[in-house]
């Protein structure tokens, strides 16, 4: 019994009702326990975290593979859950306290925690109300939280392990230090923004009447940031650069603190940028640390001059003047900080040598755009600071993950991708893993009172390594991608040996961003490779950014920012879904475009249309997966396009081109099922059409499912009683074959259609304006298509008769369809000289512009100099004026 469908299609209406029947009844994960496992584990979003537009296409993918292979009969499995996002949920728990005059530090660590907590249950569950929206079939009766005690359990055997086997240590390393959260951050925490500043030039006086060759008693140098002077302890210079090879080891006098250092040679120093002499600050510039441990500094000797919130602090030289200390590293709120001090110094001593301009004129210093780095969160400069943290050897844990790559294990979708991976893993700096923060993993590592660290997984075992002294716990929690890189493994029990551990690892597939590669992907690979002996998965797959439409990346800063919930509001979750998919090319980002987003709900509407149209003609749901037999051309010709659009789907999702999948069937449907098949059955619709039109609807809303499910599963209820959902249906495999003389025949009446159609279009014919037409020589396609289709000749191609033999003399329209050539006499029906006239005049016209374009796209001048946008619209206007000159030339050779 068909349910019948309202005549508009309202996504709201359908999509909440059908989410919560699908979660409710344990749909996203059936029992299957003999079936073959498909698993994929979702990214965790931070659990602060709202959905944005990147989420949208992440999960979008993640669930079309998901639901297509559920479809297939598989174990499917999607791994669901939150991240704790250590820095984040600390803020946003922090900002609450703050709106009622209160402050983390008048808590002790286990009152905060407790907080955070309570905030957690309270409000943690926003992105996954939204994933629900989006439509996601996640396993949520196995939601994950990486600060679950389950979690957290593997978290600390991983520390612990790793640390016995010596691939965690304690290291004195620069880390990028937030000065506002008083915490080191990773690289992905750091954003680069282009800020107006300066370039200071200034001399390094050379000690002991030392000079140049030239002369010249002092090296100039040029700094960025000349606060950092205060912990200088070398100058370098490339040991090729003749004009200080006499001073290479001999001493530096620096003027503010007077510390002496030596002339060091290394090539980090470039002779053809300024002086070619380059000022090392190993203890607050990454390339500087190199440098100085290069020329034998210690990590444990390099001078420190800042505290945690970038606040001047003594040396451990004691050479920083008085007045510097306390001082912020530079202006702020108002005051002088220790850059403008430093300045105003090395400019009293003589050392500060002026900038002239192009008039001539003097300044302190050259104006510059400087790439900053700042904290994403924190928004502060971020400081390249020196201090003790926890490091893992990632050098040796990226060994097997490189092989798995190079071998197949892994294989990277795109191959692209590949060369970028082997590039950072082969160049893999140490991974530090430690966070001064409270809200986290607290690393398993107690001090006893000389520094000396014990680990273990609880107090008791480390009091039994230190034979029962004193302990003091480490104050710090570990980096939130140290635990995520656990996730493929203990979201399914690690490190107990679970059947779903034995079943569901190595997982099948994972989908991410390409802007996580390193910060996540590599590190699962890491992690898996190294603790359970293979990858976490066997295909990669890295999609890119969803930018603005204009290309530019999204930022609330530009405002150009889109909401996917607002899409969903607007436009329904099926229709954003499906922008996502089509618009996903390996390779390649996503730019937003709202009015497709808006066409495919138009889509949507028209399969709704199309069911509405099949229900009052009495076509219900199929009652066969098999194809019913077909007698007619029309029939076993939709029939054969069924299996074809089934093979591209198949083999589109085996490649993992998204993008082809959605084309492939967004034509079956709207053109092939929707404007011809249903077109050219109206008016003979027998038992045997209505059973080959409900089945092959039917094996549409199954192959679309995956990129459609709230609407499809909409459509196969209204179509009659089902033993089961679609999201649990059977994925095609219909055992009918491609009939190729079927398949010749439609397409030719489809051909002659659409060729008539242009025609009419191209001489000002009205669309449905009947004809006549004559053939003399009927190719064998067409003598059986003229013999078997009348109807839908006249209804569809709007021919009235079409003749055996040479058609009478006079004006005529020539229409070409394969080898055949209709001609259709034009008496009476239009002044063809007069028409001719019209086109000939449109065509001067178009050929007119397409060569002026044509000249002006050739001037290099205009091409290099003129605005992207112009010279873009200029090759845009002249493929339109091109492609229009060809279309008015065809429609005058119609007219013979």
């Amino acid at each position: 019994m068909n349910t019948e469908l309202s005549k508009t299609f309202d996504p709201a209406q359908i999509e909440a009702r059908w989410y919560a029947h699908w979660e409710k009844g344990g749909l996203f994960r059936p029992e299957r326990p003999d079936a073959q496992p498909f698993t994929i584990v979702n990214p965790p979003p931070n659990v602060t975290g709202s959905l944005h537009i990147g989420h949208a296409l992440d999960n979008t993918l993640q669930d079309i593979v998901v639901r297509y292979e559920r479809l297939r009969g598989k174990d499917a499995l999607w791994v669901v859950g939150t991240d704790h996002a250590g820095i984040a949920t600390q803020m946003v728990v922090e900002r609450e306290l703050e709106k009622q005059q209160d402050k983390r530090t008048n808590y002790s660590r286990e009152d905060f925690i407790a907080k955070v907590w309570e905030w957690k249950e309270e409000s943690g569950g926003t992105i996954t109300r939204q994933l629900r929206r989006l439509g996601c079939s996640m396993d949520w009766s196995r939601e994950q939280f990486t600060m679950s005690p389950e979690f957290t359990r593997a978290v600390t055997k991983v520390f612990v392990d790793l640390h016995n086997e010596g691939l965690i240590y304690r290291d004195k390393r620069l880390v990028n230090w937030d000065p506002k959260l008083k915490t080191a951050i990773s690289d992905l925490e750091v954003e680069t923004q282009d800020v107006k500043g300066h370039f200071w030039h200034f001399k390094y006086p050379l000690a002991d009447g030392v000079t140049l060759d030239s002369g010249q008693d002092y090296i100039q140098v040029a700094t960025t940031r000349p606060e950092t002077m205060l912990a200088d302890m070398a100058v370098a210079v490339h040991p090729t650069d003749e004009r200080y090879a006499s001073v290479i080891g001999k001493e530096i006098v620096q003027p503010i603190t007077g510390r002496r250092f030596k002339v060091i040679a290394d090539e980090h120093a470039d002779p053809e940028l300024g002086s070619g002499a380059v000022k090392i600050t190993p203890g607050h510039d990454f390339n500087d640390f190199e440098v100085g441990k290069r020329a034998g500094i210690a990590p444990g000797e390099m001078l420190n001059m800042l505290d945690a919130e970038g606040n001047v602090c003594q040396t451990a030289d004691g050479l920083v003047p008085e007045e510097f200390l306390g001082l912020h590293r530079f202006r702020k709120d108002g005051v002088d900080g220790a850059r403008e001090l430093v300045v105003a110094r090395m400019k009293e001593l003589d050392c500060l040598i002026p900038h002239v301009d192009k008039d001539g004129e003097e300044h302190d210093a050259e104006p510059r755009t400087i790439a900053t780095p700042f904290g994403d969160r924190g928004g502060v400069v971020i400081e390249p600071w020196l201090t003790d943290q926890w490091y893992v050897d990632a050098e040796k844990l990226a060994r097997a993950p490189i092989e798995a790559v190079r071998s197949g294990k892994i294989e990277i979708v795109p191959k692209s991708w590949e060369k970028t991976f082997f590039n950072w893993m082969e160049n893999i700096q140490p991974w530090c893993v430690s966070r001064q923060l409270w809200w986290g993993h607290r690393i398993p590592a107690w001090y006893d009172e000389d520094g000396k660290a014990y680990v273990a997984e609880s107090e008791e075992e480390a009091q039994a390594l230190a034979g029962n002294k004193a302990l003091t716990r480490d104050e710090d929690v570990l980096d939130t991608w140290f635990s995520s890189a656990l996730w493929p493994f203990a979201t399914l029990g690690w490190p107990e040996q679970t059947d779903l551990l034995a079943k569901h690892y190595p997982n099948d597939l994972l989908i991410s961003g390409f802007d996580i590669l390193f910060f996540w992907d590599a590190r699962m690979a890491m992690q898996g490779m190294h603790l359970i002996g293979e990858a976490p998965w066997k295909r990669l797959y890295l999609h890119g950014l969803v930018r603005a439409a204009d290309g530019q990346k999204m930022s609330k800063s530009k405002g150009n920012v889109v909401d996917p919930l607002g899409l969903i509001d607007q436009y329904g979750a099926d229709a954003l879904r499906f922008f996502m998919a089509a618009m996903e090319s390996q390779g390649r980002d996503v730019k937003m475009d709202e009015s497709r987003v808006e066409g495919y709900r138009n889509f949507a509407t028209k399969l709704w249309n199309a069911t509405r149209f099949c229900q009052a003609n009495g076509i219900g749901g199929s009652r066969s997966i098999a194809a019913p037999q077909a007698t007619s051309a029309i029939n076993k010709w939709i029939v054969g396009e069924v299996v074809e659009t089934l093979a591209a789907l198949d083999k589109a999702m085996a490649d993992l081109r998204f993008d082809a999948a959605a084309n492939a069937i967004y034509h079956f449907v709207w053109d092939t099922f929707c404007d011809w098949y249903l077109e050219l059955i109206k008016g003979q619709i027998d038992d045997e059409t209505r059973a080959v039109a409900g089945w092959a609807l039917d094996q549409i809303l199954v192959m679309l499912h995956p990129f459609m499910p709230f609407i499809t599963e909409e459509l196969w209820h209204a179509q009659g009683e089902r033993p089961y959902e679609l999201i649990l249906a059977k994925w095609p495999e219909p055992s009918a074959k491609i009939d190729p003389q079927a398949k010749a025949e439609i397409e030719w009446l489809i051909d002659l259609t659409r060729n008539l159609r242009a025609a009419k279009n191209e001489i000002g014919l009205a669309p449905g304006a009947k004809l006549e037409a004559w053939l003399a020589q009927p190719s064998a396609i067409a003598g059986k298509v003229l013999s078997t289709s009348t109807a839908a000749l006249d209804r569809v191609a709007r021919l009235s008769a079409v003749h055996a033999g040479a058609a009478p003399g006079g004006a005529a329209l020539q229409v070409g369809v394969g080898s055949d050539s209709l001609v259709i006499p034009l008496e009476g029906l239009i002044d063809v000289e007069a028409e001719k006239a019209r086109l000939a005049k449109a065509l001067a016209a178009s050929e007119k512009e397409a060569r002026s374009l044509a000249g002006r796209l050739s001037n290099a001048n205009f091409v290099e100099r003129a605005k992207p946008e112009a010279v873009e619209k200029a090759r845009a206007d002249h493929a339109h004026h091109a492609a229009e000159a060809e279309r008015l030339k065809a429609a005058l050779d119609r007219l013979g």
